[in-house]
Parts: C-alpha cells; sequence; structure tokens
C-alpha cells in the first residue's frame, strides 16, 4: 500500500498558498490583496514560511495518513 498522504497535503498547500493566486501577504498596496497574480520577494519569503509550517504540522504533528491500493 502506498502512503498518498504527504503527496495530497503538499499539493494542496502549494496550490493555496502560491503568492498571488489566491491571496498575496503582504500585499503590494495593502496588507492583504486578494487575486492580484504578481508576487514580490517579501511574499515568496512570507508564503514559503507558511508553507513549511504548515507542512510541518500537518505531516509531523498530525501524521496525515492516505493509503491507497
Amino acid at each position: 500500500m502506498l502512503n498518498w498522504g504527504p503527496v495530497v497535503v503538499t499539493v494542496v498547500l502549494y496550490v493555496l498558498l502560491t503568492p498571488g493566486l489566491l491571496f498575496q501577504v503582504p500585499g503590494r498596496s495593502r496588507c492583504v490583496e486578494f487575486g492580484n497574480f504578481q508576487t514580490s520577494a517579501a511574499a515568496v519569503l512570507v508564503h514559503s514560511l507558511l508553507y513549511f509550517g504548515l507542512v510541518c504540522v500537518f505531516l509531523i504533528a498530525i501524521k496525515v495518513h492516505f493509503y491507497m491500493g
């Protein structure tokens, strides 16, 4: 059996936390901007830290597992 938990969690978080796709923290003119499809170095850094923290929480602390096969 294959454990698809880490794959599903990382792909979903990557899509949700791509800077400028759904939201961007910090935005260019406001603190939070939604759907502007632009990015900055600060936004990439903030979203990378959020991604790392959430991946650690879901994969290490909660231990999400999906088994297929």
